[in-house]
């Protein structure tokens, strides 16, 4: 009777353990802040950055908000930066350009297809990411806050030209 109270026991711990690592609840209560100012390179340059797309975030599983714009550095990379960005945290949380004009749903995201851009630096605060060359921004459309683990979509930016752009 002893030994089977133990396995159980040592059991519930195996079984807690391993449900902890997949959910990581603790990072629903810690924030990580990020505040990158825009790239130094293109400040050094004579010639400006220009912005060539850019969308408000809006929150689809978790609440979220801030800017997402792109742009392209006076040596030919592109840039995507986010500011006053917040969102939720989560586990394995990527960044990526989604071959859609929006994405609403976890379902866009699998099927229109996408480029990931990287892991989410932070879910709070200023943040840059080299976009991969060649992607073409005519099909990707959208950014995406895209949770790997459980095939969430947090949030979304739809792309558009900036103002006076055409």
């Amino acid at each position: 009777m002893q030994n089977k109270k133990v396995l159980l026991g040592a059991a519930a711990v195996v079984v807690i353990g391993i449900g902890w690592y997949a959910f990581r609840p603790e990072l629903l209560f810690v924030n990580e802040s990020v505040n990158e100012s825009f790239p130094a390179v293109a400040q050094a340059q004579s010639a400006s950055p220009q912005a060539i797309a850019e969308g408000n975030f809006r929150g689809v599983a978790h609440e979220t908000k801030g800017v997402a714009k792109i742009f392209q550095l006076p040596d030919g990379k592109r840039v995507l930066r986010f500011t006053g960005f917040e969102t939720s945290n989560g586990p394995d949380v990527r960044v990526l350009l989604v071959a859609a004009s929006d994405a609403n749903d976890n379902d866009t995201v699998k099927n229109a297809g996408y480029v990931e851009v990287g892991k989410l630096k932070g879910n709070m605060g200023d943040q840059n990411y080299d976009l991969p060359e060649g992607v073409d921004l005519n099909k990707y459309r959208a950014v995406t806050i895209w949770c790997n683990r459980f095939s969430v979509n947090f949030a979304t930016a739809p792309l558009g030209f900036p103002s006076g752009r055409s």
